[in-house]
């Protein structure tokens, strides 16, 4: 029995010690992974900030590590280069736009008011989120390989597709081609944004807000209008 005690004994006092073991090795690595996301995050917040201090043009791996005081290899670590950060912002950008848009078109019934809704939604997005707008779109609309690798800008496009969608049902223009219905929206209101943002305001009684928002209505209702007729 003294012999079965004392063998108990240390056997309990091994898996203690393999347990304790074991318990301070998770915690190295969980304060690793910890410390690994601090630093991405810190690089992500640097990074944000650089580009709204100097645009999207003037952003690099040597200015972040720099903003963040670490080595050029640190932030490789996390980012297999600019394009690469660059990336997780332009899905946090659409990830927003599209937000905007679903609870914009939440708020009515009605497809047609939905619809011109989302036109407002989208237009003032651009303007109030300028800095991601740039980026989302600075080398053009999006093609067909960003659709199937961006989940959020799929989102974002498929809340614009079931309303014009909707609209053409509910109107009588039933031959329209909903995806070329889709890519004529998106252009021109797209259109219409990009040339706001680069021509500066014009002196006259009409302000360069009070203009945009004219040629925006008269754009939504000869849409919606060019949809069920």
């Amino acid at each position: 029995m003294h012999v079965y005690t004392c063998i108990s004994k240390r056997f309990f006092t091994f898996a203690n010690a393999v347990r304790k073991y074991s318990d301070n090795n998770m915690g190295i690595v969980e304060r690793k992974e910890r410390q690994k996301r601090e630093i991405r995050d810190s690089i992500l917040i640097s990074a944000w900030q650089l580009v709204n201090e100097e645009g999207w043009q003037n952003l690099s791996i040597r200015k972040i590590a720099d903003a963040i005081e670490y080595s050029v290899p640190v932030v490789y670590d996390h980012f297999e280069n600019k394009e690469a950060i660059l990336t997780v912002f332009n899905r946090q950008g659409f990830q927003l736009l599209g937000d905007k848009l679903r609870d914009t078109k939440a708020k009515h019934s009605d497809a047609k008011k939905q619809l011109d809704a989302i036109t407002y939604a989208y237009w003032d997005f651009a303007f109030e989120q300028r800095a991601f707008y740039q980026l989302m779109f600075g080398l053009g609309m999006p093609g067909c390989e960003s659709l199937a690798t961006v989940p959020e800008l799929s989102a974002f496009i498929e809340v614009i597709n079931t309303t014009v969608e909707q609209v053409i049902k509910d109107g009588n223009n039933k031959d329209a081609n909903l995806r070329l219905k889709v890519h004529s929206f998106w252009s021109m209101i797209h259109g219409l944004v990009s040339i706001s943002l680069m021509v500066p305001p014009s002196p006259g009684n009409v302000t360069h807000e009070q203009m945009n928002k004219m040629v925006l209505a008269d754009f939504i209702k000869g849409f919606i209008k060019g949809l069920i007729e």
